[in-house]
């Protein structure tokens, strides 16, 4: 059997989650970035690094930007608007009463000295690492299933719950969805895990009615069937969430950012760095590469990684792995991706146009198969490349 037949004909499960805008992780995420957007708003050209932590109502900032001072001075002002918008007003997590220390400082004038360049088009990368970007046609999004009905149940519950039409639910939430695949296709739901944090002396039995809808909405019809598994607070009760239940760091969830376990990560976060990071802004670019591979039919399923030097501004590499689906060579694949667009870190930013204050609605749901936005938020969406 060839490497085709096999990627064809194999059966399995395959599992993923999503955590809600709640949950202590996604939390500390998304002050990090609504502090990189205010900072990007005064500057677009600002350098932020910016990591969070929060716990039982408080909240630590640490990093190095070179940028608005006035941003970092208004950062109590910041925190408190992106907890109160999340909904948390709890006795041990509140908006109004959470402690914050504010450690953000001035950039390091090495790191500075090896971004830094006379000409935008000698930028070297921010740092050294490699980054991955993944695609396959499970989902019309290009994303892997299991993950994009993951981050579905919870995007439509909790529109619902910040809008005020259900109650009792409160921020944190966490999903799991496993798919039974047949070949590379998803086709049918094996078992789905919902826990959710509630009022005390809401009954169990109401939140599974509450949230069985959701669940429904969110997979194909014929996914969920009689043998389908449901796993709804399986602990029993789920009353002391987020930050003051477990503590919440900055980036400790990029599998739930990325692509749910289905391709690699090259390991660096997202949240709270500006785009010169190729931490971040390289595995935009990889992600855009890999659908545009995908949405041209050039393949079923495809991995990109990218890989760069600190103070480099040329990647070191660019690989191709096209799963044995590809209807070209990967070399040629390659060559016309290395030919459609300029991988310099200063060339990727400017191609998906990443100086702009859009990086907080990044920091809930996934920063991968999202529409892109009228003002540029998720550009690395768009599968124009070949186009051009």
């Amino acid at each position: 059997m060839n490497n085709t037949d096999f990627y064809q004909n194999r059966e399995f499960l395959f599992t993923s989650e999503s955590v809600s805008e709640g949950h202590p992780d996604k939390v500390a995420d998304q002050i990090s970035d609504a502090l990189l957007d205010a900072y990007l708003t005064e500057n677009p050209y600002a350098r932020v690094a910016v990591e969070t932590l929060v716990t039982t109502n408080h909240v630590t900032l640490a990093g190095e930007v070179r940028g608005s001072d006035k941003v970092t001075q208004n950062a109590d002002a910041i925190v408190r608007d992106v907890v109160k918008r999340i909904g948390y007003a709890q006795k041990g997590f509140h908006h109004q009463h959470i402690e914050i220390i504010n450690k953000i400082h001035g950039q390091s004038a090495d790191i500075a000295m090896g971004v830094d360049a006379k000409t935008n088009q000698a930028e070297g990368a921010g740092d050294q690492g490699l980054m991955f970007g993944y695609a396959c046609n499970e989902t019309d999004v290009l994303m892997p299933a299991s993950l994009h009905y993951s981050h579905e149940i919870l995007r439509h519950l909790f529109k619902d719950i910040n809008n005020g039409s259900i109650k009792g639910l409160g921020p944190d939430a966490k999903t799991q969805v496993t798919l039974a695949y047949c070949g590379n296709q998803p086709v049918a739901a094996h078992s789905i895990v919902l826990s959710i944090q509630h009022e005390a002396g809401i009954n169990q039995a109401d939140i599974q009615k509450t949230v069985m809808p959701y669940i429904e909405a969110a997979l194909p019809k014929g996914f969920i069937t009689k043998d389908t598994e449901f796993f709804i607070n399986p602990t029993g009760q789920f009353i002391i969430g987020g930050p003051d239940g477990d503590a919440g760091l900055t980036g400790r969830k990029i599998v739930v950012d990325t692509y749910g376990g289905a391709a690699p990560h090259g390991g660096g976060a997202f949240s709270g760095k500006d785009p010169t990071k190729v931490d971040r802004s390289a595995a935009y670019a990889a992600r855009y590469l890999a659908k545009n591979v995908v949405a041209a039919k050039l393949a079923d399923a495809c991995t990109i990684q990218l890989a760069y030097a600190i103070g480099v501004a040329k990647p070191l590499s660019l690989y191709v792995n096209t799963h044995g689906t590809g209807t070209e060579n990967e070399y040629v694949i390659a060559q016309k991706l290395q030919d459609a667009m300029d991988l310099t870190p200063w060339g990727l930013r400017e191609h998906l146009g990443l100086h702009k204050p859009i990086y907080e609605r990044t920091a809930t749901y996934g920063h991968f198969g999202r529409e892109p936005q009228p003002d540029g938020g998720f550009s690395w969406e768009k599968t124009d490349l070949f186009d051009k």
